[in-house]
């Protein structure tokens, strides 16, 4: 079973805002004094946050569906509903997220750092907000929105000062073991490490981390070995060590060869490198430090005298140490040090995290009309960010709520749009994106006797304010009390006749 996983696939939604309430203030005397209804609370957010006490993404790896507490329904008496308890999830320092097509959304470094990965929806209104001294007593309440969701790629690169990078069986975990209180697996195969470990080294007034990379092979960089899963562990550190075998049992083997290839696996892996914006030197100009292990056995005292003078070339320190016997480990550790603290002098200061402001601009439009086809026949598709908001947030089970949505839209200039755009009388129109759209028959107008109404709230039968005269009403009395006696008298006429006693008589022949 997997102890440490560096890389997992997290499904992140915020939780959803509650609903409003549509409720009537009852008191004595005042059977309707009034609404009442509460908004609902705001979702809870998933929230990504640095912890010194976690070390790996194992825990995301068996549960990769995360998702924060809902906000409470609003209630009467203008009683809030909760809002929704923020999910905070613990990630290893050194954590990179990004989105599915790639996009760094964020590098989560140092103790304490957030980043909020999914949003909580916001909460309905309720009716007390809806009021108005047009729309007095409302009978809806808006619904609440549903929380963010997010597909994120969580990555983990080390965040080490030192790397130990080499062959396997090398003797990079027999190393960190011997110079720290790390406790790796160390046996006599390859590929014995498959994690990387971390430990502290103290070495006089120097303190650092080293990191343990599992071994590379030719065409690492490509993915062969533990390849790419691992060399992302090294972008971070502040010093490259190699470790080289100096009593390798291949026969094609030996020191200078294998730091070819290293080397060779390394400049190809730091050129497929985002370039990150002046924070770090490349990799391939970092301080570097070759040692020579097991020098302790014979073959490798051997070997390390041949190839000393080559590696002295390289202007780089080179040191004949041996994990066993702990030969040179004490001033390994000290030039290690030096290095590390020279590094970190170099570094330039950290600076803030700027505030990034993405006001809406001046002229950007509220939404947009397009035509497309749907179920074979031209449909008229509205989009923008306010329309779709308003959708969600109606109860379309309330016909109150559906007038109310109506006339935002009308507001907006939705209706003019799709005039504009050729539609007619119950044309499909879609509200929203892709297959969550909301679709519905367009009617230009509305029926049951709004067309007779103004504004919301107002009548205009009501507006009409003219008085009849006295002589007016009486011929109105006249002419009603008229048609009455001829009613009256046609139906005496047609029983004097017994039409209404004969069933053979048709109506539409007399």
């Amino acid at each position: 079973m997997a102890t440490f996983v560096d890389r997992v696939e997290l499904q992140v939604a915020g939780g959803a805002g509650g609903h409003g309430a549509a409720s009537i203030r009852r008191e004595k005397f005042k059977p309707l004094a009034g609404p009442d209804g509460a908004n609902g609370g705001r979702g809870g957010d998933v929230i990504l946050e640095v912890d010194s006490s976690t070390t790996t993404l194992l825990t995301y790896h068996h549960k990769p569906h995360q998702r924060a507490t809902s906000g409470g329904f609003g209630k009467g008496d203008l009683r809030h509903g909760a809002r929704g308890e923020d999910l905070v999830l613990s990630v290893p320092d050194g954590t990179v997220v990004t989105a599915q097509d790639g996009t760094v959304l964020a590098d989560l470094v140092g103790i304490g750092t957030r980043f909020v990965a999914a949003r909580g929806g916001s909460g309905g209104l309720g009716n007390a907000a809806l009021a108005s001294t047009k729309r007095k007593a409302p009978g809806f309440a808006l619904l609440g929105e549903p929380g963010q969701e997010r597909s994120l790629v969580l990555e983990l690169k080390s965040v080490a000062d030192v790397a130990l990078v080499g062959y396997p069986s090398a003797g990079k975990s027999s190393l960190i073991a011997a110079m720290s209180a790390a406790r790796p697996k160390i046996a006599d195969y390859p590929f014995t490490t498959l994690v990387p470990n971390l430990g502290v080294v103290e070495a006089g007034q120097y303190r650092y981390t080293v990191a343990d990379v599992p071994g590379l092979i030719p065409g690492a960089s490509l993915g062969k070995g533990l390849g790419l899963d691992f060399l992302r562990h090294i972008e971070r550190c502040h010093v490259l060590v190699h470790v080289l075998d100096a009593a390798a049992l291949e026969s094609d083997r030996d020191p200078l060869t294998d730091l070819a290839i290293i080397e060779e696996e390394l400049a190809t892996y730091a050129g497929s490198l985002d370039e990150e914006a002046g924070a770090r030197v490349p990799l391939m100009e970092r301080p570097t430090v070759i040692v020579l292990n097991k020098t302790d056995l014979p073959d490798g005292t051997e070997m390390a005298e041949m190839v000393h003078e080559r590696l002295a070339e390289r202007e780089v320190p080179v040191l004949d140490v041996s994990a066993i016997s702990h030969k040179g480990l004490r001033e390994l550790s000290f030039v290690l040090g030096e290095l590390v603290d020279r590094a970190r002098t170099e570094l330039p200061e950290p600076e803030p995290a700027p505030i990034v402001l993405t006001p809406t601009a001046v002229d950007a439009e509220d939404f947009r009309v397009v035509t497309e086809q749907f179920d074979g026949a031209t449909a008229y598709r509205v989009q923008g960010d306010k329309p779709e908001r308003w959708v969600r947030q109606t109860d379309f089970a309330n016909d109150e709520a559906v007038g109310f949505l109506a006339d935002r839209l009308a507001r907006l200039g939705v209706e003019d749009d799709l005039l504009k755009a050729g539609a007619v009388a119950g044309s499909t129109v879609l509200i929203g994106p892709g297959d969550d759209a909301v679709v519905f028959d367009w009617e230009p107008t509305m029926v049951g006797g709004a067309e007779l109404l103004g504004r919301r709230g107002t009548d205009r039968r009501m507006e009409d304010h003219h008085r009849p005269t006295r002589d007016e009403k009486r011929e109105q009395q006249r002419a009603r009390t008229e048609a009455r006696m001829n009613r009256i008298a046609a139906m005496e006429a047609e029983r004097r006749d017994g039409h209404w006693a004969d069933p053979t008589v048709d109506d539409e022949t007399r």
